[in-house]
Protein backbone atom coordinates (compact mmCIF):
# COMPACT_ATOMS: atom_id res chain seq x y z
CA UNK A 1 0.00 0.00 0.00
CA UNK A 2 0.93 3.53 -0.57
CA UNK A 3 0.12 6.97 1.22
CA UNK A 4 -2.55 7.55 -0.73
CA UNK A 5 -4.15 4.52 -0.48
CA UNK A 6 -3.20 4.69 3.54
CA UNK A 7 -4.94 8.02 3.62
CA UNK A 8 -7.95 7.10 1.49
CA UNK A 9 -8.88 4.22 4.20
CA UNK A 10 -8.25 7.09 7.52
CA UNK A 11 -10.56 9.62 5.48
CA UNK A 12 -13.38 6.29 6.28
CA UNK A 13 -13.02 7.22 10.14
CA UNK A 14 -15.54 9.49 10.04
CA UNK A 15 -18.84 9.43 11.61
CA UNK A 16 -20.32 10.52 8.17
CA UNK A 17 -18.28 8.19 5.99
CA UNK A 18 -17.77 4.82 8.34
CA UNK A 19 -19.77 2.00 7.38
CA UNK A 20 -18.88 -0.08 10.76
CA UNK A 21 -22.09 -1.05 12.17
CA UNK A 22 -20.30 -2.39 15.39
CA UNK A 23 -17.18 -2.82 17.40
CA UNK A 24 -16.51 -6.26 19.27
CA UNK A 25 -13.52 -6.78 21.67
CA UNK A 26 -12.31 -8.23 24.73
CA UNK A 27 -11.08 -6.27 28.08
CA UNK A 28 -7.88 -8.22 29.29
CA UNK A 29 -5.77 -8.00 32.14
CA UNK A 30 -1.94 -7.83 32.66
CA UNK A 31 -2.29 -11.88 33.35
CA UNK A 32 -3.96 -12.64 29.68
CA UNK A 33 -7.16 -13.18 31.37
CA UNK A 34 -10.74 -12.27 29.56
CA UNK A 35 -12.31 -9.61 31.64
CA UNK A 36 -15.18 -8.77 30.28
CA UNK A 37 -16.41 -9.49 26.02
CA UNK A 38 -18.31 -6.76 24.46
CA UNK A 39 -20.33 -6.62 20.80
CA UNK A 40 -21.55 -3.07 20.52
CA UNK A 41 -23.33 -0.72 18.31
CA UNK A 42 -22.24 2.53 17.25
CA UNK A 43 -25.51 3.50 16.93
CA UNK A 44 -26.50 3.64 20.61
CA UNK A 45 -23.31 5.42 21.16
CA UNK A 46 -23.22 9.40 21.91
CA UNK A 47 -21.51 11.13 19.25
CA UNK A 48 -18.45 12.29 20.97
CA UNK A 49 -18.62 8.32 22.08
CA UNK A 50 -18.41 7.52 18.67
CA UNK A 51 -16.02 9.81 17.70
CA UNK A 52 -13.59 8.52 19.77
CA UNK A 53 -13.56 5.12 19.06
CA UNK A 54 -13.12 6.08 15.27
CA UNK A 55 -10.10 7.71 16.42
CA UNK A 56 -8.67 4.91 17.63
CA UNK A 57 -9.29 2.79 15.09
CA UNK A 58 -8.15 5.40 12.92
CA UNK A 59 -4.70 6.12 14.60
CA UNK A 60 -3.77 2.04 13.65
CA UNK A 61 -3.22 3.41 10.24
CA UNK A 62 -1.22 6.11 11.41
CA UNK A 63 2.77 6.80 10.70
CA UNK A 64 5.35 6.10 8.50
CA UNK A 65 4.92 3.27 5.97
CA UNK A 66 7.91 1.23 6.43
CA UNK A 67 8.27 1.98 10.16
CA UNK A 68 5.07 2.01 11.98
CA UNK A 69 3.04 0.16 8.75
CA UNK A 70 4.51 -2.91 7.47
CA UNK A 71 3.27 -4.41 4.45
CA UNK A 72 2.72 -8.48 5.70
CA UNK A 73 3.18 -10.94 2.34
CA UNK A 74 1.34 -14.47 2.42
CA UNK A 75 2.95 -17.12 0.53
CA UNK A 76 0.76 -18.98 -1.89
CA UNK A 77 -0.08 -21.65 0.32
CA UNK A 78 -1.08 -20.03 2.87
CA UNK A 79 -3.82 -18.26 1.05
CA UNK A 80 -4.47 -21.82 -0.30
CA UNK A 81 -4.78 -23.85 2.81
CA UNK A 82 -3.35 -21.68 5.86
CA UNK A 83 -5.05 -21.85 8.75
CA UNK A 84 -3.99 -18.15 9.98
CA UNK A 85 -5.18 -17.06 6.10
CA UNK A 86 -8.56 -19.08 6.88
CA UNK A 87 -9.06 -17.61 10.41
CA UNK A 88 -8.66 -13.82 9.14
CA UNK A 89 -10.89 -14.63 5.82
CA UNK A 90 -13.61 -16.25 8.14
CA UNK A 91 -13.82 -12.57 10.49
CA UNK A 92 -14.05 -10.91 7.31
CA UNK A 93 -15.94 -13.16 5.66
CA UNK A 94 -18.88 -13.16 8.56
CA UNK A 95 -18.69 -9.57 9.26
CA UNK A 96 -17.28 -10.89 12.37
CA UNK A 97 -20.22 -13.15 13.19
CA UNK A 98 -18.62 -16.12 13.61
CA UNK A 99 -18.33 -16.91 17.09
CA UNK A 100 -15.72 -19.99 16.49
CA UNK A 101 -13.47 -17.38 14.65
CA UNK A 102 -13.97 -14.52 16.77
CA UNK A 103 -13.28 -16.05 20.31
CA UNK A 104 -9.97 -18.30 18.51
CA UNK A 105 -8.75 -14.55 17.33
CA UNK A 106 -8.64 -13.15 20.79
CA UNK A 107 -7.09 -16.28 22.35
CA UNK A 108 -4.67 -16.26 19.35
CA UNK A 109 -3.67 -12.55 20.14
CA UNK A 110 -3.55 -12.43 24.06
CA UNK A 111 -1.21 -15.40 23.57
CA UNK A 112 1.13 -13.17 21.70
CA UNK A 113 0.32 -10.21 23.32
CA UNK A 114 3.01 -8.90 26.07
CA UNK A 115 1.87 -5.58 27.65
CA UNK A 116 2.63 -4.45 31.16
CA UNK A 117 -1.04 -3.18 31.73
CA UNK A 118 -4.70 -4.28 31.02
CA UNK A 119 -5.68 -3.63 27.40
CA UNK A 120 -8.63 -3.68 24.79
CA UNK A 121 -8.44 -6.04 21.89
CA UNK A 122 -10.89 -4.21 19.60
CA UNK A 123 -11.77 -6.01 16.26
CA UNK A 124 -14.34 -4.21 13.51
CA UNK A 125 -15.68 -4.66 10.17
CA UNK A 126 -16.48 -2.69 6.79
CA UNK A 127 -17.54 -2.63 3.20
CA UNK A 128 -16.19 -0.10 1.47
CA UNK A 129 -17.70 1.46 -1.93
CA UNK A 130 -14.41 2.44 -3.92
CA UNK A 131 -15.26 5.40 -5.60
CA UNK A 132 -13.70 4.97 -9.26
CA UNK A 133 -11.38 7.87 -9.83
CA UNK A 134 -11.23 9.24 -13.47
CA UNK A 135 -7.83 9.85 -15.40
CA UNK A 136 -7.59 13.31 -13.87
CA UNK A 137 -8.05 11.58 -10.39
CA UNK A 138 -11.26 13.00 -9.62
CA UNK A 139 -13.38 10.98 -7.33
CA UNK A 140 -16.82 10.10 -9.17
CA UNK A 141 -19.07 9.60 -5.70
CA UNK A 142 -21.86 7.84 -8.35
CA UNK A 143 -19.59 5.62 -10.05
CA UNK A 144 -17.60 2.62 -8.12
CA UNK A 145 -14.98 0.25 -8.85
CA UNK A 146 -15.58 -2.17 -6.10
CA UNK A 147 -16.47 -2.99 -2.27
CA UNK A 148 -13.60 -3.27 -0.52
CA UNK A 149 -14.61 -5.56 2.39
CA UNK A 150 -11.91 -5.77 5.07
CA UNK A 151 -11.33 -6.23 9.01
CA UNK A 152 -9.15 -3.28 11.52
CA UNK A 153 -7.63 -4.86 14.51
CA UNK A 154 -6.04 -2.62 17.30
CA UNK A 155 -4.90 -2.99 20.23
CA UNK A 156 -4.93 -0.40 23.17
CA UNK A 157 -3.30 -0.30 26.06
CA UNK A 158 -5.65 1.00 29.63
CA UNK A 159 -3.55 3.53 31.27
CA UNK A 160 -4.40 4.92 34.46
CA UNK A 161 -4.30 8.60 34.97
CA UNK A 162 -3.21 10.66 37.25
CA UNK A 163 -4.48 12.34 40.59
CA UNK A 164 -5.65 16.13 39.56
CA UNK A 165 -7.24 18.82 41.18
CA UNK A 166 -10.33 20.39 39.93
CA UNK A 167 -12.45 23.39 40.13
CA UNK A 168 -16.01 23.21 39.63
CA UNK A 169 -17.48 26.62 38.19
CA UNK A 170 -21.01 25.70 39.75
CA UNK A 171 -20.32 25.22 43.25
CA UNK A 172 -16.91 27.38 43.32
CA UNK A 173 -15.11 25.02 44.96
CA UNK A 174 -11.72 22.73 44.30
CA UNK A 175 -12.15 18.82 44.26
CA UNK A 176 -9.70 16.19 44.16
CA UNK A 177 -10.16 13.71 40.81
CA UNK A 178 -9.35 10.29 41.82
CA UNK A 179 -7.38 8.52 39.32
CA UNK A 180 -9.08 6.57 36.35
CA UNK A 181 -8.52 3.52 33.40
CA UNK A 182 -8.79 4.99 30.50
CA UNK A 183 -8.03 3.93 26.95
CA UNK A 184 -4.75 4.63 25.37
CA UNK A 185 -3.80 5.09 21.74
CA UNK A 186 -2.92 1.20 20.71
CA UNK A 187 0.47 -0.13 20.51
CA UNK A 188 -0.71 -2.40 17.88
CA UNK A 189 -2.85 -3.49 15.04
CA UNK A 190 -3.28 -4.32 11.19
CA UNK A 191 -5.74 -4.30 8.17
CA UNK A 192 -6.36 -6.98 6.22
CA UNK A 193 -6.60 -7.43 3.61
CA UNK A 194 -4.34 -5.03 1.86
CA UNK A 195 -5.85 -2.39 -0.22
CA UNK A 196 -3.54 -1.98 -2.99
CA UNK A 197 -3.72 -0.10 -6.31
CA UNK A 198 -6.89 0.92 -4.76
CA UNK A 199 -8.45 -2.91 -4.46
CA UNK A 200 -8.47 -6.26 -2.38
CA UNK A 201 -5.30 -7.51 -2.42
CA UNK A 202 -5.72 -11.05 -0.47
CA UNK A 203 -2.40 -11.70 -0.38
CA UNK A 204 -1.35 -9.10 1.84
CA UNK A 205 -2.25 -7.60 5.33
CA UNK A 206 -0.82 -3.83 6.64
CA UNK A 207 0.61 -4.05 10.26
CA UNK A 208 0.94 -1.44 12.47
CA UNK A 209 2.94 -0.90 15.81
CA UNK A 210 3.71 2.12 17.52
CA UNK A 211 6.75 1.36 18.36
CA UNK A 212 9.21 1.41 15.15
CA UNK A 213 11.63 -0.18 17.82
CA UNK A 214 9.59 -2.96 18.47
CA UNK A 215 7.36 -4.53 16.38
CA UNK A 216 6.32 -7.44 18.85
CA UNK A 217 7.53 -9.94 16.89
CA UNK A 218 5.49 -13.13 18.18
CA UNK A 219 2.00 -10.93 17.71
CA UNK A 220 3.27 -11.06 13.69
CA UNK A 221 4.14 -14.66 13.88
CA UNK A 222 0.90 -16.04 15.62
CA UNK A 223 -1.27 -13.91 13.23
CA UNK A 224 0.14 -14.35 9.85
CA UNK A 225 2.71 -16.96 10.38
CA UNK A 226 5.52 -14.95 8.20
CA UNK A 227 8.78 -13.61 9.53
CA UNK A 228 8.31 -10.08 11.40
CA UNK A 229 9.95 -7.34 9.27
CA UNK A 230 13.29 -5.97 10.62
CA UNK A 231 12.36 -2.98 12.90
CA UNK A 232 13.33 0.28 11.41
CA UNK A 233 16.08 1.30 14.53
CA UNK A 234 17.43 -2.08 13.60
CA UNK A 235 17.74 -1.57 9.63
CA UNK A 236 19.26 1.91 10.67
CA UNK A 237 21.99 0.12 13.07
CA UNK A 238 22.31 -3.01 11.09
CA UNK A 239 23.02 -0.58 7.77
CA UNK A 240 25.42 1.14 9.69
CA UNK A 241 27.73 -1.90 10.90
CA UNK A 242 27.90 -3.02 7.62
CA UNK A 243 29.05 -0.15 6.60
CA UNK A 244 31.71 0.09 9.10
CA UNK A 245 32.80 -3.76 9.14
CA UNK A 246 33.16 -3.51 5.57
CA UNK A 247 34.67 -0.22 4.58
CA UNK A 248 37.52 -0.55 7.53
CA UNK A 249 40.33 2.49 6.96
CA UNK A 250 37.85 3.94 3.80
CA UNK A 251 35.33 4.65 5.77
CA UNK A 252 35.94 8.39 6.13
CA UNK A 253 33.48 10.77 6.93
CA UNK A 254 33.69 11.87 3.21
CA UNK A 255 32.84 8.51 2.54
CA UNK A 256 29.70 8.11 4.96
CA UNK A 257 28.27 12.09 4.26
CA UNK A 258 28.31 10.70 0.46
CA UNK A 259 26.40 7.71 1.32
CA UNK A 260 24.27 10.00 3.02
CA UNK A 261 23.50 12.67 0.32
CA UNK A 262 22.47 9.85 -2.15
CA UNK A 263 20.07 8.44 -0.49
CA UNK A 264 18.53 11.91 0.64
CA UNK A 265 19.06 12.70 -3.05
CA UNK A 266 16.81 9.98 -4.10
CA UNK A 267 14.01 10.66 -1.19
CA UNK A 268 14.27 14.59 -2.35
CA UNK A 269 13.52 13.39 -6.26
CA UNK A 270 10.91 10.75 -5.27
CA UNK A 271 8.88 13.56 -3.14
CA UNK A 272 9.08 16.03 -6.23
CA UNK A 273 8.16 13.40 -8.58
CA UNK A 274 4.66 12.59 -6.81
CA UNK A 275 5.45 8.95 -7.32
CA UNK A 276 2.53 7.43 -4.87
CA UNK A 277 4.45 4.18 -4.91
CA UNK A 278 6.81 4.30 -1.78
CA UNK A 279 10.67 4.57 -2.55
CA UNK A 280 12.67 1.24 -1.80
CA UNK A 281 16.69 0.89 -2.49
CA UNK A 282 19.14 -1.96 -2.78
CA UNK A 283 22.94 -2.58 -2.50
CA UNK A 284 23.34 -1.04 -6.05
CA UNK A 285 22.25 2.81 -4.76
CA UNK A 286 24.72 2.69 -1.84
CA UNK A 287 27.44 1.14 -4.45
CA UNK A 288 27.44 3.89 -6.51
CA UNK A 289 28.03 6.14 -3.92
CA UNK A 290 30.54 4.40 -2.83
CA UNK A 291 32.14 4.08 -5.98
CA UNK A 292 31.97 7.97 -6.83
CA UNK A 293 34.10 8.23 -4.05
CA UNK A 294 36.90 6.47 -4.47
CA UNK A 295 35.97 3.45 -2.34
CA UNK A 296 38.06 0.00 -4.10
CA UNK A 297 36.78 -2.78 -5.63
CA UNK A 298 37.34 -5.63 -2.86
CA UNK A 299 35.74 -3.21 0.16
CA UNK A 300 32.63 -2.70 -2.34
CA UNK A 301 32.33 -6.37 -2.96
CA UNK A 302 32.86 -6.75 0.68
CA UNK A 303 29.45 -4.68 1.37
CA UNK A 304 27.50 -6.19 -1.00
CA UNK A 305 28.16 -9.64 0.31
CA UNK A 306 27.60 -8.04 3.99
CA UNK A 307 24.03 -6.49 3.01
CA UNK A 308 23.11 -9.46 1.69
CA UNK A 309 24.13 -11.39 4.79
CA UNK A 310 22.46 -8.52 7.18
CA UNK A 311 18.82 -7.85 4.99
CA UNK A 312 18.65 -11.13 2.47
CA UNK A 313 19.76 -11.14 -1.09
CA UNK A 314 18.60 -8.56 -3.66
CA UNK A 315 16.54 -7.20 -0.34
CA UNK A 316 14.43 -3.57 -1.48
CA UNK A 317 15.06 -1.56 1.58
CA UNK A 318 13.23 2.42 2.66
CA UNK A 319 15.71 4.72 2.43
CA UNK A 320 14.28 6.66 5.49
CA UNK A 321 14.86 3.45 7.48
CA UNK A 322 18.80 3.81 6.60
CA UNK A 323 19.29 7.92 7.04
CA UNK A 324 17.59 10.67 8.79
CA UNK A 325 17.25 13.44 5.77
CA UNK A 326 16.80 16.12 8.78
CA UNK A 327 19.91 14.95 10.62
CA UNK A 328 23.56 14.76 10.36
CA UNK A 329 25.43 14.54 13.99
CA UNK A 330 28.84 13.53 14.68
CA UNK A 331 29.76 12.35 18.01
CA UNK A 332 32.83 10.99 19.78
CA UNK A 333 33.40 10.20 23.18
CA UNK A 334 33.19 13.74 24.90
CA UNK A 335 31.78 15.58 21.45
CA UNK A 336 28.77 15.55 19.84
CA UNK A 337 28.26 17.74 17.00
CA UNK A 338 25.21 18.62 14.97
CA UNK A 339 24.92 19.91 11.55
CA UNK A 340 22.21 21.20 8.79
CA UNK A 341 21.98 18.27 6.24
CA UNK A 342 21.82 21.39 3.77
CA UNK A 343 25.42 22.47 5.30
CA UNK A 344 27.35 19.13 6.12
CA UNK A 345 29.99 20.86 3.73
CA UNK A 346 30.69 23.24 6.64
CA UNK A 347 32.84 19.97 7.94
CA UNK A 348 35.82 18.60 7.31
CA UNK A 349 38.19 16.16 9.05
CA UNK A 350 42.13 16.69 9.61
CA UNK A 351 45.09 14.99 10.95
CA UNK A 352 47.58 17.58 12.24
CA UNK A 353 50.57 16.74 13.75
CA UNK A 354 49.48 13.41 14.02
CA UNK A 355 46.41 14.71 16.00
CA UNK A 356 42.96 13.65 14.86
CA UNK A 357 40.34 16.85 14.22
CA UNK A 358 37.11 17.60 13.24
CA UNK A 359 36.92 20.96 11.66
CA UNK A 360 34.05 22.95 11.77
CA UNK A 361 34.15 26.05 9.54
CA UNK A 362 32.58 29.08 11.04
CA UNK A 363 30.73 31.87 9.25
CA UNK A 364 29.09 33.79 12.22
CA UNK A 365 26.68 33.71 14.83
CA UNK A 366 28.94 31.45 17.48
CA UNK A 367 27.00 31.25 20.70
CA UNK A 368 28.31 29.04 24.04
CA UNK A 369 25.60 28.33 26.44
CA UNK A 370 23.48 30.97 24.59
CA UNK A 371 26.55 33.74 24.98
CA UNK A 372 27.60 34.99 21.57
CA UNK A 373 31.18 34.63 21.76
CA UNK A 374 34.07 36.32 19.43
CA UNK A 375 36.66 33.50 17.36
CA UNK A 376 40.19 35.22 17.78
CA UNK A 377 42.93 34.70 15.21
Amino acid sequence: MNEKEVAELRRRFRQDRSGISHVRGCYVNQNGEIISQFDQSLGVMTQEENEKILGLLKKTLSGTLGKNLLDITFETQQVVSGAEHKLLMDLRGSQLQDEEAVQAFFHKVIGAVELETNYLVLLVHDAYDVPYKAKDGEELEDSSSEVYSYILCSICPIKETKPALSYSVQENQFHNLSPDWVVAQPEMGFLFPAFDDRSTNLYNALYYSKDVQDVHEALIDVLFHTPAPMPAETQKATFASVLSDTLGEECSYEVVQAVHDQLCGLMEDHKESHEPQPLVIGKREVRQALSANGVSQEHMDAFEGKYDEAFGADAQLSPRNLVDPKRVELKTADVTIKVNPDRSDLVQTRVLNGVKYILVRVEEGVELNGVPVQIQE
